[in-house]
């Protein structure tokens, strides 16, 4: 099952709403970086509210799925982080450094806005 990305202005919206497994998750990076590249979009916000719990392969692919669309021209701002997937991101020395976050969609939308993603 394909992960939807959504176009907004000059962002993309990833919203996981299924759990995720190694298939999934990769085809999310291939997914999104394809959709960085026809758009052009300055920012991704991704949603992890649903998100419980990720095992340390989804965490690597979420690393560098933040890492990739830096690369690729894009700030990327992590939504709704669950207390158990950020000790795992944490414990397994995940670099989100590239990374903003922010409590809810919203407010991702509007740290992205603030710093000049329209």
């Amino acid at each position: 099952m394909r992960i939807p990305i959504l176009k907004l202005n000059n962002l993309l919206l990833v919203s996981i709403q299924i759990e995720l497994d190694d298939q999934s998750a990769l085809q999310l990076q291939e997914d999104l970086l394809e959709k960085i590249h026809q758009t052009t979009a300055g920012g991704v916000v991704i949603d992890l509210t649903s998100l419980d719990m990720i095992d340390s392969f989804i965490a690597k692919v979420l690393g560098d799925i933040v890492s990739m669309s830096g690369l690729m021209g894009s700030q990327v701002v992590l939504t709704g982080i669950q207390p158990s997937v950020a000790i795992t991101l944490i414990e397994l020395g995940i670099d989100l450094n590239e990374a903003n976050t922010a409590i809810d969609l919203e407010k991702g939308i509007q740290i992205l806005n603030q710093s000049g993603v329209q």
